[in-house]
């Protein structure tokens, strides 16, 4: 197995305002505010809002947003005031660059105002997370295998890329990981670090934030590797900032990993499977969520279609509580409440999203009402 390495590039940063969360009014559910992104072409796809009945499971349109393409992926600022969205107008993973659009949030039904658009300078472009100041965003392009980091202006608009980077590797896989795919790039709680798990050499290649915009590579030795073969694609960092889940697509496991602020070192404690054993069919897996207390965790697996779920114990390692129907096809990304009583499962290939309650003592999943059908859900965002 080759692994490792990156080359560079460069350039600069600032800040952020508002806020729009879930609202309750007496006597009434508390009503869950959502943002689903619609993976299709330009004219097809879209930016929907939703509120979800926080009792019923009750789905209600208040807004959507139609001239943008391919939106795989979505990510909110802080304060909530401003929502990035990968378009791809010329089709997603071709020749030519994609890129992360700004938009404001108007008003509380999720209206979206385009503030304006940059380049992912890369391909399959399918992740972006923003720093915990507001000032930076991130972004990780899956077919060119690298990422960008760009500084945000004060009104949320985006400016030219601050670094670049371009991931050096392979791995055992012959068939997916002959070379590089950077599949996602998540901001440490403490917002110290970015770390970008990378599909194509099963690595989680570390970074640390620096001023302007810009973030710099921590060096191999503080990559961490999974098992070969795994094919890491998600990340996702416990609630009190000691662990990192991993969820591996290839190999269809989770990775647990004690996390250090001190030097941004991730130590691998536990993988578990999130498939029955009997099950002898081909899945592969897609997102990992913990709940809001850090009490439970859920994992996608498309092809088995289903979630698991997991109690987390007292050392950050996990025990599976269930696996249950994800109640469409290929189950692709999950969002838990910010009350930690409900989950909402994007089922892109299933073209519908679902939304089931969680047990608040045992973590099961009950599913609440009837799918909502929309076409390709690929993103869940919590407003």
């Amino acid at each position: 197995m080759c692994l490792s390495g990156i080359k560079a590039a460069f350039v600069v940063a600032i800040a952020i305002p508002l806020a729009l969360n879930s609202v309750e009014t007496e006597g009434q559910a508390e009503e869950i505010r959502i943002f689903v992104s619609s993976f299709a072409p330009t004219g097809e796809a879209g930016i929907y809002a939703y509120t979800v009945n926080g009792q019923t499971g009750v789905v209600t349109e208040t807004s959507r947003y139609t001239n943008i393409g391919n939106p795989f992926f979505l990510s909110l600022s802080p304060d909530k005031s401003t929502l990035y969205s990968i378009h791809a107008e010329n089709g997603f993973g071709g020749e030519k660059h994609e890129e992360v659009a700004a938009f404001k949030v108007i008003d509380a039904s999720g209206k979206l105002k385009l503030l304006n658009k940059k380049s992912t300078h890369g391909t399959a472009s399918c992740y972006l997370d923003v720093g915990k100041k507001g000032n930076l965003l991130v972004v990780a392009n899956y077919s060119t295998g690298d990422v960008a980091s760009y500084p945000l202006k004060r009104d949320g608009a985006v400016q030219e890329s601050a670094t670049f980077y371009e991931h050096e590797g392979s791995s055992v896989n012959e068939r997916r990981q002959q070379e590089p795919h950077a599949h996602c790039i998540v901001v440490s709680p403490d917002n110290k670090y970015v770390y970008s798990a990378d599909l194509g050499i099963d690595q989680i290649v570390a970074y640390k934030i620096a001023k302007n915009g810009q973030i710099h590579p921590l060096g191999d030795k503080l990559n961490a590797e999974v098992a070969p073969g795994s094919g890491p694609r998600h990340l996702t960092f416990h609630p009190n900032g000691k662990h990192a889940y991993v969820i591996n697509e290839l190999l269809n496991t989770i990775t647990v990993f004690d996390y250090s602020p001190r030097n941004g070192a991730l130590k691998e404690i536990q993988t578990i499977t999130t498939l029955p054993p009997a099950f002898k069919g081909v899945s592969h897996t897609a997102d990992v969520k913990l709940s809001p207390d850090g009490r439970f965790a859920y994992g996608t697996n498309r092809g088995h279609d289903s979630i698991a779920c997991y109690r987390v114990q007292e050392d950050g390692r996990l025990r599976l509580i269930e696996i249950v129907s994800s109640s469409g096809a290929g189950p692709q990304n999950l969002a838990v409440t910010h009350d930690g009583k409900m989950l909402i499962c994007a089922n892109m290939a299933g073209n519908n999203f679902a939304v089931f309650h969680i047990d608040q003592s045992e973590g099961k999943l009950t599913q609440a009402g009837e799918s909502h059908e929309l076409v390709a859900p690929s993103c869940i965002m919590l407003r």
